[in-house]
């Protein structure tokens, strides 16, 4: 059996207890992997496993601490890399049978960061196609399953991330989102996903070096475990043109503050978005907790017209530009929803994106307007509890028909539109013991205040703590 105590401690523990030599990088490791062994197979959530690899670099992770040389503050740390990302020497597939044998020559740079940081490549987590759709399946790998039900999704597209930090495969998990796939799985699996501001996190390789829709950030079981994992991500660099300039450190310091009378605007459905009713039965119990850390809660949104105009238009420009080529070489081998984006794409025309533009930049002097009187904004992160994990999406909410893939995924990618930071933590369980998650946004490139709020709620809640039962010994 696996040790379960050093599969469940939280990555900060781990890293202190790596660093004074309490534990060895190769115990943590042979623990995590044996983890992977047992509950792997049920779950589907690490579909490329680098083993023998990962338990070299832990024996010279050990080697380098007895000549007191640790390599940074992950050093000796597991962490899964979303199969989006490139790594170099193990297969990064994308999820897609075009992509299925694909041995990569580079790593992305939140690999390099992740590994100059000490930390150790375990294997890569499943995604959808191209991480299209906050449902994780995908023809080359299968599907990932909820391990708090084997018969819901996991969410996505970092839907494996999520699992593999539910289920003590991993401390800390790496992820994208575009329109919700760092923050969805993490509330469909009772973990934290944070969707950093854009240029917070610096993107390489892109196709698209300025776009401000799709951005890379830090998965993990607590708020300070991404806090640690954000401060060494995050930081410039010159091939990101919309890179922030502070560095990672500063999300080293201390989490604690007091939220005494901070203003926080309550949402339920952000403008009229269909909620299922078990969904809002659950957030609405966090109001309380939220006032309890003195917070004045009222109900209140940005106005946030034209966001879903927006986030469709330059979806479809961004996947055309990313997969069009794909689509005139294998479009037999693209998944529908695939194919029907990057045509929306290619139907687009110069006075519809040239509207969005506008639209856009008049929604951020809005969005901008609100925070200045509010600190904070929470609302739902999904608009519907785990689903059955032989849907490929949500097709109806509450008696509404939803026309596309991206329909039932609003209350994510609206709130991407307006490119402020925003975390899912852990909220609380339906009546069916399925996780929901409350999403939380801050001011523009706020990421550490955010992170200072969650980290509040989580401290006052514990909900975070409860484990799937899977993940457990028999």
């Amino acid at each position: 059996m696996p040790d379960l105590e050093l599969c469940f401690s939280t990555a900060t523990d781990l890293a202190g207890r790596i660093a004074t030599k309490d534990v060895s990088a190769r115990e943590v490791m042979t623990a995590h992997l044996s983890q992977i062994e047992r509950v792997n197979p049920e779950v589907n959530a690490i579909v490329t496993l680098a083993a023998e690899r990962a338990m070299t670099a832990a024996a010279k992770a050990d080697e380098a601490l007895a000549r007191d040389k640790p390599t940074g503050p992950l050093h000796g740390l597991p962490v899964a890399h979303k199969d989006l990302i490139p790594t170099k020497g193990i297969r990064t597939t994308l999820g897609s049978r075009v992509f299925a044998e694909q041995v990569p020559d580079h790593d992305g740079l939140i690999v390099e960061r992740l590994r100059d940081a000490g930390a150790i490549t375990i294997g890569k987590t499943n995604t959808p196609e191209f991480g299209a759709g906050s449902q994780t399946f995908n023809t080359v790998f299968g599907k990932t399953r909820n391990p708090y039900d084997l018969t819901k999704t996991c969410g996505g597209s970092s839907g494996g991330a999520a699992v593999a930090l539910a289920t003590g495969m991993t401390p800390l998990a790496d992820g994208t989102d575009f329109g919700g796939s760092l923050r969805n799985p993490a509330g469909f699996c009772n973990v934290v996903g944070l969707r950093p501001s854009p240029g917070r996190v610096p993107v390489w390789p892109t196709p698209a070096p300025e776009f401000r829709l799709d951005v890379q950030g830090p998965m993990a079981r607590t708020v300070e475990d991404v806090a640690l994992m954000l401060s060494t991500i995050a930081g410039p660099d010159s091939r990101s043109p919309i890179a922030l300039p502070e560095p990672g450190l500063q999300f080293r310091q201390s989490l604690t503050r007091d939220f005494s009378g901070t203003r926080v605007a309550w949402s339920q459905s952000l403008g009229g978005l269909p909620i299922d009713s078990r969904v809002t039965a659950v957030v609405e119990t966090s109001r309380a907790t939220f006032e309890a850390l003195g917070c004045r809660v009222d109900e209140a949104e940005p106005d946030l017209s034209d966001a879903d105009e927006i986030f469709r238009v330059w979806r479809a420009w961004y996947y055309e530009l990313a997969f069009g080529s794909l689509l005139d070489s294998h479009r037999d081998a693209l998944k529908d929803t695939v194919v029907w984006n990057i045509e929306e794409g290619r139907r687009l025309d110069t006075q519809r994106v040239s509207r969005a533009a506008d639209a856009w930049t008049e929604l951020n002097r809005r969005v901008g307007e609100f925070f200045s009187t509010f600190a904070f904004l929470v609302l739902p992160v999904s608009q519907v509890p785990p689903f059955d994990v032989d849907m490929p999406y949500v097709t109806e909410i509450n008696g509404v028909a939803l026309e596309t893939y991206l329909d039932w995924m609003r209350s994510c990618y609206l709130i991407s539109v307006t490119g402020l930071p925003a975390i899912a933590v852990p909220c609380g369980f339906t009546d069916a013991g399925l996780p929901i998650g409350v999403q939380i946004v801050g001011r523009p490139e706020d990421d550490f205040g955010l992170l200072q709020f969650a980290y509040a709620f989580e401290q006052a809640t514990g909900v975070g703590r409860r484990r799937p039962s899977i993940a457990l010994a028999k």
